[in-house]
């Protein structure tokens, strides 16, 4: 069985794990890092995306394998010293949410479009976030949400787009 070594949320695993484990489950169910839902199991819903060295990935088309020697950010490892992200006080403030499924990929998609592009526009919020679906809000509270976090992550002396 390959041996991995993760950081995750800023602390470091090194775990036994079968070759075929997806990042998910490795997350959810080896860490308790419930925050990434499993979603369609097929890449197509985006609820599961996480970063993996700064940069955005659905969790279940990763193997946890995969992840050996990389930095995975959670939804959960947001938020310095157990404060709230911009992006997620920015989603609650806007009301960019329902049924809140799809939110923790939302939020971790969302900032990695803010490291490509720290001003987007409206449209290209949408370019960035197509591959992550929301069944409840139609968007445009996500738009808004996203646009606001921009804006606040742009001020001197807040939070950097990368957690």
């Amino acid at each position: 069985m390959p041996r991995i070594r993760v950081e995750v949320d800023g602390t470091t695993y090194e775990d036994d794990v079968e070759p075929r484990l997806l990042l998910v489950h490795y997350l959810r169910e080896r860490l308790g890092k419930v925050g990434t839902p499993v979603g369609c199991d097929t890449s197509n819903c985006g609820a599961c995306t996480v970063l993996m060295d700064g940069v955005s990935v659905k969790s279940c088309s990763v193997l946890a394998v995969q992840a050996d020697g990389r930095d995975v950010t959670t939804v959960e490892g947001l938020g310095a010293g157990g404060g709230t992200h911009p992006m997620q006080r920015a989603f609650h403030e806007e009301h960019a949410l329902q049924c809140g499924y799809c939110t923790p990929g939302m939020i971790m998609a969302s900032l990695d479009l803010l490291r490509e592009n720290a001003d987007p526009s409206e449209d290209e919020v949408r370019e960035g976030l197509e591959g992550n679906l929301c069944r409840c809000t139609g968007y445009q509270n996500i738009v808004k949400a996203v646009r606001r976090a921009a804006g606040e992550m742009r001020e001197p002396g807040r939070q950097e787009v990368t957690p």
